[in-house]
């Protein structure tokens, strides 16, 4: 996914009021203020901007500590009312990155549930995909934390009582990202036999399948690595 891009996983639900559904995100407010540098440059962005589909703009910004240091905003219906929360990445100045997901209150934008922040200034993961990966009927979110230290997936499930973030599974020595790329590699597929998520291994040698089965992730080789294309057609499954 693209710097500016946007990805979208819906789950079949109840309508929402259709004025009201968020239909597209964005970061704007962009600040010098924690100069990671992780995308490429020392820009983050202090604001989320979502468009609702009558055309109205709603925002939110953060003051220090934090910051948006992320690609850009994501769109999936976690809780099944068929309007799209927004997933982001935020950044805290000494405590690292957390996940985090927003959506509409009574017509306002807020904050539904994040994770713990990784801890330590300078430390960041990268989104993976969203969706029902398990069949269970809840949506589950998946990241990268720490891709170029740590380099472990973590599964996350997103359940609306409370709303909050519960953890399901992890998978050590994976990735999909590299320091100083502006995009986030791999993402979410279905060839078919349900949801897999595309990543590389940790030395970027290959391509894996991964898969959150009764509460496990495990990872199949889907072939040798060779850059964005190799990917793209990963997930296009014109592959293994």
């Amino acid at each position: 996914m693209l710097r500016g891009g946007l990805f979208l996983a819906a789950l079949a639900c109840l309508a929402a009021p259709a004025d009201s559904r968020i239909v597209a995100a964005a970061y704007e407010g962009p600040t010098a203020r924690y100069p990671h540098g992780v995308l490429g440059d020392a820009i983050e962005h202090e604001t989320l901007v979502v468009t609702l589909a009558d055309g109205r703009r709603l925002s939110v910004t953060h003051p220090p500590p934090l910051v948006f240091e992320d690609t850009a905003p994501r769109l999936a219906d976690l809780d099944g009312d068929g309007a799209p929360e927004v997933i982001v990445v935020e950044a805290h100045e000494r405590r690292g990155a957390r996940l985090a997901v927003w959506g509409l209150r009574a017509g306002r934008l807020e904050q539904r549930a994040a994770s713990p922040f990784i801890g330590t200034r300078f430390r960041w993961l990268a989104p993976a995909g969203a969706g029902d990966l398990d069949g269970d009927g809840f949506a589950e979110i998946a990241w990268v934390d720490r891709p170029h230290l740590a380099k472990t997936l973590r599964v996350w499930r997103y359940l609306p009582e409370g709303p909050r973030l519960e953890p399901v599974a992890d998978l050590a020595g994976v990735t999909n990202h590299r320091i100083g790329e502006t995009d986030i590699a791999g993402g979410l597929r279905d060839c078919g036999a349900g949801p897999e998520i595309v990543l590389a291994d940790a030395g970027w040698g290959r391509l894996l399948a991964v898969r959150l089965a009764a509460g496990r992730l495990t990872a199949r080789d889907i072939g040798p690595h060779a850059g964005r294309p190799g990917f793209a057609a990963a997930l296009a499954c014109a592959g293994p």
